[in-house]
């Protein structure tokens, strides 16, 4: 995936996330489509800084992959 892309990804998430958090009163649904967001842009987060510590360090970005959710939401901030 280009870093184009992944940065495109990255936004649709935030304004689907935006969209899913106006408002007061949420479903169950929203909660939960609220929480695979929140999911998703870590992952893509941290694809996009893998790709970037690659390519700053002369290694192919390409082979950077997403990380699963477990570990990426273990990170500490």
């Amino acid at each position: 995936m280009e870093e184009k892309d992944l940065i495109a990804r990255i936004h649709a998430l935030v304004d689907e996330e935006h969209r899913l958090r106006e408002g007061t009163e949420h479903t169950d649904e929203q909660r939960a489509r609220i929480d695979e967001l929140e999911v998703q842009l870590d992952q893509c987060w941290d694809l996009l800084r893998q790709r970037r510590a690659r390519r700053q360090y002369g290694e192919d970005p390409e082979e950077a992959h997403a990380r699963p959710a477990d570990q990426v939401e273990g990170y500490l901030q």
